[in-house]
């Protein structure tokens, strides 16, 4: 790996019926939440070294109730962002959860039963604070143990979480999970008049250090049964939310990287486009940091959009420059056809909950409102693509600014590190991206 650098509430429209105005809601919300990772370990402790085993005996930089950006999430700043989201009142009609539960520590210091605890400990944490949502969850690639190494049949931590997740799947989904830790549902909206799929799918299978599914050509037949359903759904007219952790096309900050192993990237983007009329939005996690893909056909038409939301945990290696402030984020979209109609991304600013010693989650943009667009649509975001790909750009300031969460404004994005993140946000499969790379003097 290269790497390139060191509207809030229901919006009511009138309609005049019989002589009398009715209020009719012309949108639903959903929040999505990402890479919790807890580490049970964290205490403030005299002894930097021992602050937290996620810092893997590195000094904690400055360690405070709500964390520290060398370590995982304590269980009070994961505490305080569920707190806030639900003091915070909004009107979600479900939530999306992209994974990741257990901490970043050395493979010995954690075991099946442990991950299984964890993940167990924030499914439960979750339903808590939120009894009476519907919630849908994708695996990350830490839950499981050894990491990475997720299995392409039936496993004890894939039961184990089915069993935690049974609250809030369907008898079938809850079936197909156990075979291999993917599942679809459909969500039932009392006002769309169409139904929306959840396709919660196993990315981690396809992960590069995944070594059990290395000259697998489709593990756990999680590609074939993917065209299935979207035929399927295609058929019924229904619409899809693809969900998952590891996200598809090209990393924001590693030159020609892709997070999944390139060959289960083409296959995928291929399946993307041919389902693009059906899918209205896909949403994922892992990489911690806040950005947007556009996926374009082979035309160069926008037909898709794609989100990867940031962490709550903050950690980050003592080696990277930049790490991300703790974020959850809310949706809004169209009751009608599931299009996605804006983004309001929240975060704490770490530092300063830890120097007061108070967990104040603030607004951090509302996306529309932030980059001058009207929606979150395909044709939107390629619109903003193409702004932020202009030399010198303040709306790609604004645009790194939100990638890693205001961590720290003094950080700029340039030349390389500016290539790779416009490259990333168009172009998904290898030869548009590669092409992209090559062009590296035009975002000078």
């Amino acid at each position: 790996m290269r790497c390139c650098s060191g509207r809030c509430g229901l919006t009511s429209v009138s309609r005049q019926s019989a002589g009398y105005t009715a209020l009719q809601p012309v949108s639903g919300q959903f929040w999505h939440v990402s890479d919790l990772h807890l580490d049970p370990s964290y205490h403030i402790t005299p002894d930097r070294t021992k602050v937290c085993s996620s810092s893997k005996g590195a000094n904690a930089s400055n360690p405070g109730p709500f964390g520290d950006f060398l370590c995982d999430s304590p269980y009070q700043l994961i505490l305080s962002a569920f707190t806030f989201m639900k003091d915070s009142r909004q009107q979600a009609s479900f939530m999306i959860w992209t994974g990741d539960s257990p901490p970043h520590v050395p493979v010995k210091e954690l075991s099946t039963k442990l991950v299984i605890n964890i993940i167990g400990n924030m499914s439960s944490t979750i339903r808590s604070f939120f009894p009476d949502l519907q919630v849908f969850p994708a695996l990350g690639n830490h839950d499981y143990w050894p990491q990475d190494q997720l299995p392409v049949t039936t496993s004890e931590v894939y039961n184990a979480v089915a069993d935690f997740w049974k609250p809030w799947l369907t008898d079938e989904a809850i079936s197909t999970f156990r075979k291999g830790g993917f599942y679809t549902q459909l969500f039932e909206s009392s006002v769309g008049s169409q139904p929306l799929r959840i396709i919660s799918l196993n990315t981690n299978l396809y992960y590069s250090p995944n070594s059990v599914t290395v000259n697998i050509t489709d593990p756990a037949n999680q590609l074939a049964w993917l065209e299935g359903i979207l035929e399927a759904s295609s058929q019924k007219q229904e619409k899809v939310y693809i969900i998952g952790h590891v996200p598809v096309g090209y990393l924001p900050y590693a030159r020609n990287t892709t997070a999944i192993r390139e060959y289960y990237n083409e296959r995928l983007v291929k399946i993307f486009r041919k389902y693009s009329g059906v899918i209205a939005g896909q949403f994922f996690g892992h990489t911690h940091r806040d950005s947007i893909m556009v996926l374009l056909d082979e035309e160069e038409k926008p037909v898709n959009s794609l989100f990867v939301a940031p962490a709550v945990t903050p950690v980050k290696n003592v080696w990277q420059m930049e790490s991300n402030n703790p974020g959850v984020r809310f949706y809004q979209y169209d009751l009608l056809d599931y299009s996605l109609l804006d983004l309001w991304q929240f975060y704490l600013d770490l530092r300063d909950a830890n120097k007061k010693n108070e967990s104040d989650w603030k607004l951090e943009y509302i996306l529309t409102k932030a980059y001058g667009i009207e929606d979150l649509k395909p044709e939107s975001l390629y619109e903003l693509a193409k702004q932020l790909s202009v030399p010198h750009s303040k709306l790609f300031e604004q645009y790194y600014n939100n990638f890693i969460v205001s961590y720290d404004k003094t950080i700029v994005c340039e030349e390389g590190c500016k290539t790779c993140q416009i490259c990333a946000i168009q172009y998904l499969d290898y030869s548009s991206y590669t092409d992209c790379i090559n062009q590296e003097a035009m975002w000078r």
